[in-house]
């Protein structure tokens, strides 16, 4: 379905980070800068080693120049209360005000047989940069997404004793942050991130993110490089998880650069899974040679499979270049062998995707970026990207108004085996879509942007080397619910991806008619706010909905992380209307409406966080049983918008920018397991999804009702099976449930059990009463959960909540790893279930697990009619 890919050198400024014989480093302490308006001698000067900057500030590198200010308590906390607005903001200030000269002296030097490098993968926006008294870039150096590498070996100095300065200027046009989607649009008019002026999610970002964003690298290599390096794996044929494997086939070339005057010969290798492929190498003076190895035919290859379909093996493969017994360089890389293609789905009229020959429905979450001021790091990738694993979700689209991704968030991929969807940079708000009266220009001058086309193109072949390799990465996307200008999107479409990485399905943009046929009118994605249950299951949307999604506030815990004590106040909602604190509205709140009536009202701000955790357990549950429910008939896939949030907005996540979970997550990961039963609300059946590839018998469906005071009743059980990919009705139990359930309400129990009686899925819900109320959750009795916490190693907990037989259910019991002394959470902690219900005479057991632990950690559990209780790990 997709050619083959041919490499070809297309521009020079290019980065891809590798381990090398001599470990490539980071500089990334250490750093000085100085606002640029107050220093007065020039670049050539300033990277001199005898100029002085003793009087400079510290600088947070990788970072921004409003990072540095908030680490050096310039500014407040902007993701506090409102904090945000005490911050001048550039657009107001102007661009000097936020114009930074960064400094960082380090030692290094070459031999002369070595060649030294200096990589920036990421300013924004443009800069000049210094080393030793001399610029190394000829011409200002623009664009957020276009990495600038420098072979400095030349400019060393003989003691070791170096200095590098660069100043970074803002984007060219910094915006006007009004309120609008991107503010008045103008800041799409760079090849950057457009969130910066403001969102529907996310108040602005007052410097734009001005800075040396991300990593600053040293690597040293002998004479010969190894660069652009293009990994290829094909896997033919419908494969199975377990069992045997017919052959894989492994293409990899890539590009060695050789900057000295003479002609350089040697040996380019890699070993993978036993086997060394090699070619004999003459690489010319002061040129790159282009290298294609032979194909590898890997016998019964260790398959990489998405997330909830099977394990995500992968094989480091190093590839090396050798001159003689001396190794020149070595890009080391860790590969999954995955092959993933597409097909056009004629009943849902959208297109599906297959791993390894399997069709996998496409359960996704809407990813912004991990923090709104661009603080990285490889732990902070690492737990997000878990807790969408833990989502039971198999995607993440990066959405095309923030940033190409890292390579350390797709390595987190890689491990959690999370597809990714990669949007460009475009939006359908500040690039043109809408008439819109909050920008500056109009819908004309708006499809034209980014000012700079060739930067675009340039930009994005050097964001598609940097990620290729990675078998997470599954789509490229032109942009967010618009194409690119005609020339940035033929280039991509037809050039650059054919060229650099055609092995990937590229989408138009993300709700294009190529990807999920619009033939319900309208934009082709959404809603966005609280919906009833039954409309998940019952109305049929886009085919492969690329947004929507629902409500999303945290735990009061969490509120009070960044609403000051005087603004914890509910909303109300009244006739239509609400009623909101200004600092509620401040951070994006998106209303529930009237569904904590439902449960009583909010009495305080705690009460509805409560209340709201009920709410958000059950729309994100019912939003994914509802499209599974229709999986490969309405359906291929739904993207959820959004599951997290890089600032402290209080809607669109399933853990908050602290990394602390809410009941968003776990009413997902309810929803997603691969083998799933579930209660349709529409026609009052119970069905069941099979995510998995085999067929699944000899399984005992079980429907049981619990009342409010702990009695239970079998609606009935029956031996079940249910085959590959598909979905499932088994039967009805509407009369069952309306008497039931008429009075106070009732709890469904559904049960999926093997022949060894274990569960192998277990469904519980909450239903109202005939009036639409939970009027047995607001007068259900207490009961004491008997709780044991065992330290099973120096990371993990087993924790059992077992209720006593004579007892109504324990009702939504949220865990949390704390500190004994402080009572706060530690964070983050990952749970294998939470927001746990426990039946009258049976146990629950999960486990806990952090890698911050601390000696005095404790487990606190807080129930709807359980009370609060810590526990002491034994």
């Amino acid at each position: 379905m997709f050619k083959k890919p041919a490499t070809i050198l297309l521009f020079s400024l290019v980065l891809f980070f590798k381990l090398n014989a001599q470990p490539a480093y980071e500089l990334n302490e250490g750093w000085k800068c100085m606002k640029a308006s107050s220093v007065k001698e020039d670049g050539n000067t300033i990277s001199s080693s005898n100029y002085n900057i003793g009087k400079w500030k510290p600088a947070t590198v990788p970072g921004t120049v409003l990072t540095t200010m908030l680490n050096n308590k310039e500014v407040p906390d902007p993701f506090y209360g409102m904090n945000n607005e005490k911050i001048p903001d550039i657009y107001n200030v102007g661009a000097a005000y936020y114009t930074y000269w960064f400094v960082k002296d380090f030692t290094e030097t070459a031999s002369s047989t070595e060649q030294v490098y200096l990589k920036l993968r990421g300013i924004n926006y443009s800069c000049n940069v210094f080393l030793n008294g001399r610029q190394l870039n000829k011409t200002l150096h623009k664009g957020m997404f276009l990495s600038q590498e420098y072979n400095i070996t030349s400019y060393l100095n003989k003691n070791g004793k170096n200095r590098l300065a660069v100043i970074v200027y803002p984007p060219d046009a910094v915006g006007h942050a009004n309120g609008g989607q991107g503010g008045d649009g103008t800041i799409a008019r760079n090849i950057s991130h457009q969130y910066v002026a403001g969102w529907d999610w996310i108040q602005p970002i007052r410097d734009r993110n001005t800075g040396i964003w991300d990593k600053v690298l040293i690597e040293k290599t002998q004479q010969v490089k190894i660069q652009n390096t293009h990994i290829v794996t094909d896997v033919p044929g419908i494969r199975k998880v377990e069992g045997a494997q017919q052959p894989a086939i492994i293409h990899v070339s890539t590009e060695l650069y050789n900057p000295t005057e003479i002609a350089v010969s040697g040996i380019v290798s890699y070993e993978l899974g036993g086997n060394t492929v090699s070619e004999p190498v003459t690489v010319p003076a002061q040129s790159t040679r282009a290298v294609q190895l032979k194909d590898l035919l890997l016998q019964n290859p260790k398959l990489w499979w998405p997330n909830t379909y099977g394990p995500q093996n992968v094989y480091p493969l190093n590839l090396k270049f050798t001159i003689g017994n001396v190794l020149s360089d070595v890009d080391s890389s860790t590969i999954g062998i995955r092959e993933i293609t597409t097909d056009w789905n004629n009943v849902t009229r959208s297109r599906e995707v297959a791993v390894n020959g399997q069709k996998i429905f496409i359960k996704g979450g809407n990813w912004i970026i991990s923090d709104a001021m661009l603080r990285f790091s490889k732990e902070r990738y690492d737990a997000e990207v878990r807790f969408h694993h833990d989502m039971n979700l198999n995607l993440i689209r990066i959405w095309g108004g923030a940033i190409t991704e890292r390579p350390e968030f797709y390595a987190a991929c890689d491990k959690y085996g999370m597809l990714v969807m990669q949007d460009f940079w475009g939006s359908g708000d500040c690039n043109g879509r809408w008439v819109d009266p909050m920008k500056k220009d109009d819908q004309w001058a708006r499809r034209n942007y980014p000012d700079d086309h060739h930067l675009f193109i340039a930009s994005a072949a050097d964001q598609i080397k940097l990620i290729r390799n990675h078998p997470s990465l599954a789509i490229w996307c032109g942009g967010n619910e618009i194409t690119l200008p005609q020339d940035i999107f033929h280039a991509l479409k037809d050039s650059l991806m054919p060229l650099l990485d055609g092995t990937r399905w590229f989408i138009d943009y993300s709700n294009s008619d190529s990807m999920s046929y619009n033939f319900l009118g309208g934009n082709g994605d959404g809603p966005y706010g609280i919906q009833d249950i039954k409309t998940f299951w019952g109305e049929r949307t886009f085919p492969f909905n690329s947004e929507v999604g629902s409500v999303g506030a945290g735990d009061y815990t969490s509120l009070k992380r960044f609403l000051p004590p005087e603004n914890l106040i509910p909303p109300v909602y009244e006739n239509g209307k609400y009623e909101v604190d200004s600092v509620w509205q401040y951070h994006k709140y998106i209303g529930y409406d009237k569904t904590p009536d439902a449960y009583g009202g909010a009495k305080d701000a705690e009460d509805f966080a409560t209340k709201a955790q009920l709410i958000n357990y059950d729309q994100y549950r019912g939003l994914i049983e509802g499209f599974s429910a229709h999986a490969w008939e309405w359906y291929t896939g739904v993207i959820i918008w959004k599951t997290q949030n890089p600032w402290t907005a209080l809607r669109g996540q399933m853990y908050d920018y602290y990394l602390d979970p809410n009941a968003c997550l776990y009413g997902l990961k309810t929803a997603g397991d691969p083998l799933h039963i579930m209660f349709n609300p529409v026609d009052s059946s119970v069905m069941a999804v099979n995510n998995t590839f085999e067929t699944h018998r000899d399984m005992m469906l079980q429907v049981l009702l619990v009342d409010m005071n702990g009695k239970e009743r079998m609606v009935t059980q029956a031996f079940s099976e249910i085959g590959p990919t598909v979905v499932k009705k088994y039967l009805s139990i509407g009369p069952a449930l309306k008497e039931a359930a008429a009075k106070q309400g009732v709890f469904l129990v559904l049960r999926l059990l093997n022949l060894r009686q274990q569960p192998i899925s277990d469904n519980l819900y909450w239903l109202p009463d005939s009036t639409g109320n939970y009027s047995g959750l607001q007068t259900l009795a207490s009961t004491d959960l008997n709780v044991k916490a065992i330290k099973v190693n120096n990371n993990q907990i087993q924790l059992t909540l077992n209720n006593p037989a004579d007892k109504p259910v324990a009702f939504f019991n949220r865990v949390s790893l704390i500190n004994s002394k402080t009572k706060e959470r530690i964070l983050p902690t990952f749970y294998s279930d939470n927001y746990i219900s426990v039946l009258p005479g049976a146990s629950k057991t999960i486990m806990i697990d952090c890698s911050s632990m601390p000696a005095d950690a404790a487990v606190e559990v807080e129930g709807w009619n359980t009370g609060k209780h810590a526990y002491k790990i034994n």
